[in-house]
């Protein structure tokens, strides 16, 4: 598609200005002719007033921005313009005709109606203007959306194409960056400006809806359209994402609500490597109803796995997952196992065909829950990852890949101790055996089960408040699929006795303003609209996430969004005991305390109710 910036920009705008100019002749001579009819003496040079009064009032209705605007688009903003414009101008004639001695040959009758008339003759033609261009687009259906779209490019064009065969939208213009676009055409439509004219132009152009239609927009100026929008206080949306088209879910046009990802910052994550690894492996995947466990199993089978057994004890998650999986791959060889990871006899039996890979994904994750349950996070975060580590050692398992936490780094609360736990009790179990073994630590997902995210939609699709547990609070967020492909890329960074994998979180997010934004996206003000409260810290929760553990030593990997680290020492007879002393403990009702007792001694850095000491490596000066 080909713009021709130079005919379409500056042809329309000199058109303008000379009916402009050629108005402004027309009023100062009628008046200085009505003036005379009145008895008023004639201009003695009415040339060179007209020079003067055609250069003064010319660089006024320039400065005035008057010249930004389209004509087909006239409104309340263009007439303030004009009025301005004209009263300026006014003053600026006056002034002039001071300076060369000239003002006493101008009488009032003619100075003083001059910016009245001048915002007349200026003004009609215009709004008549307006009134014949949207008489000749009347032929849009009634109901039709006026859309604006944000956005010039082969998307937009695109869409453009969608949005008049669809009927229910009638495109108004297009806003772009490129200064080479302005005052072109995209299938029909106007370039009327940038996207920081979006106020303006809003105004301008009376939309009903704003469409993004910037695929490639990086999240930073997501974010600045985003608050551009939200300033217009329109709906806006964004075109289909990507994958739905290329998976043919919208049949018709729909344009979705941006989302919060959209604004966070994640850069999409290379999935090559991680197909290479498990295309034609044997992987079993526990927990696999989770948004974890479920998202490693769909990527396990696009990447071609030869056989993927799923292991989960909630019963509708497991069907769920299982019917979409085989929707989508018919071909693959699928296992079902409705059973608890704890349950020994249930491992055997999954494993007793032999695996290449298993991943451990099922845990217990609620912080405030697990405060007042650590008999739960013990039974099932560690005893039942000791119980699947033990069958995986015996079933010939060529590598577990235990799904870790962040939390587990310092840990503070009873989740974070326990799968710090479970760390050691994998690496315990594997001792001085053949099979490999990954930890892969991370922190908080968007939209996983029992996260803010979904929360948040919640309350607010609830009229509100949105709550918040501290103004301060932050955590580090990546989406569910780019943690699953990086878990996957792990496998390709070499097999080891033991690795520890720390994946690249990139910046915290405060809380509060992730609320904000949520609010802004769905239309609302936030403190306005929805309201956020502040509800406190809730047991076991700290103010800031910490990513690296200094005694670790983090070391770069061939992915740059993998760290690796040292595995820490510790004694392995010595947590052999205590292993089997959580077994016997787990079978006594009245073991609450000794439980909480044995949490501590295995886990010594475990400090309850503390604030999980300083991040060593605060995001400035992070190994990634």
């Amino acid at each position: 598609m080909k713009f021709f910036p130079s005919l379409s920009v500056l042809l329309p705008r000199l058109l303008i200005a000379l009916h402009d100019l050629a108005m402004v002749a027309l009023v100062w001579v009628a008046l200085r002719w009505l003036a005379s009819a009145a008895g008023a003496p004639p201009a003695p040079s009415l040339w060179l007033e007209l020079a003067i009064v055609l250069t003064a009032q010319g660089l006024v209705l320039r400065m005035v921005g008057l010249y930004r605007g389209l004509w087909r688009f006239a409104s309340l903003p263009d007439l303030g313009n004009l009025v301005r414009a004209a009263l300026l101008g006014v003053l600026v004639i006056v002034v002039v005709l001071f300076l060369l001695d000239k003002v006493d040959l101008v009488p009032r009758r003619v100075l003083v109606p001059y910016p009245v008339a001048l915002v007349v003759m200026l003004g009609v033609p215009r709004l008549l203007y307006r009134l014949w261009k949207d008489h000749r687009q009347s032929g849009h259906s009634a109901d039709s959306q006026r859309v604006l779209v944000l956005g010039a490019g082969r998307t937009a064009e695109t869409l453009l194409r969608e949005l008049r065969s669809d009927g229910r939208y009638q495109p108004v213009g297009l806003l772009d960056d490129q200064a080479a676009l302005r005052g072109a055409k995209v299938q029909g439509v106007p370039v009327l400006g940038t996207i920081d004219d979006l106020p303006y132009i809003a105004q301008e152009t009376a939309p009903r809806l704003i469409v993004i239609a910037m695929p490639s927009a990086s999240a930073a100026e997501m974010q600045r359209v985003v608050s551009l929008c939200d300033e217009t206080g329109l709906p806006f949306r964004t075109v289909p994402r990507l994958s739905d088209v290329l998976a043919g879910k919208p049949q018709r046009l729909e344009l979705s609500e941006v989302r919060i990802e959209d604004l966070l910052g994640r850069e999409p994550v290379e999935f090559g490597a991680a197909r290479t690894a498990v295309a034609g492996k044997r992987v079993m995947v526990t927990g696999a109803g989770g948004s974890i466990g479920s998202e490693l199993a769909r990527q396990c089978a696009a990447a071609g796995a030869a056989e993927l057994v799923l292991f989960e004890r909630a019963e509708l998650p497991l069907h769920e997952i299982s019917a979409e999986i085989m929707r989508d791959f018919p071909q693959l060889l699928l296992r079902l196992h409705l059973a608890d990871c704890g349950d020994p006899t249930a491992c055997r039996i999954a494993l007793a065909d032999g695996m290449d890979f298993v991943f451990h994904a099922a845990a217990c994750k609620q912080v405030p829950l697990l405060e007042e349950h650590v008999r739960e996070a013990l039974r099932n975060n560690v005893g039942a990852t000791s119980t699947l580590a033990r069958a995986c050692v015996q079933a010939g398992v060529g590598q577990l890949v235990f799904i870790s936490t962040d939390k587990a780094i310092c840990p503070i609360n009873v989740l974070g101790a326990s799968k710090r736990f479970a760390e050691l009790a994998c690496q315990t179990e594997l001792h001085s055996s053949a099979m490999a073994l990954s930890i892969v630590r991370f922190g908080n997902v968007l939209d996983s089960a029992g996260s803010v995210v979904p929360l948040f939609r919640r309350q607010i699709a609830a009229g509100g408040p949105v709550t918040v547990t501290h103004p301060e609070v932050t955590r580090y967020f990546m989406t569910i699929p780019e943690a699953c492909q990086l878990i996957l890329s792990s496998l390709s960074l070499g097999r080891e006795p033991c690795s520890v994998f720390a994946l690249d979180m990139g910046r915290p997010v405060a809380i509060r303003e992730l609320a904000e934004q949520m609010i802004r996206l769905s239309g609302k003000r936030p403190g306005v609209d929805i309201m956020v409260s502040y509800t406190g810290l809730r047991p076991g929760e700290k103010l800031h996430e910490i990513l690296f553990h200094p005694a670790e030593r983090y070391q770069r990997t061939q992915h740059p969004r993998i760290l690796k680290a040292m595995p820490r020492e510790f004694d392995v007879a010595a947590m052999r005991e205590k292993l089997q002393r959580l077994q016997l403990l787990l079978s006594d009702p009245s073991a609450q305390d000794a439980l909480e007792s044995l949490l501590r001694n295995a886990v010594p850095e475990y400090n309850p109710g503390g604030n999980g000491g300083d991040d060593p490596y605060p995001p400035e000066l992070s190994p990634f």
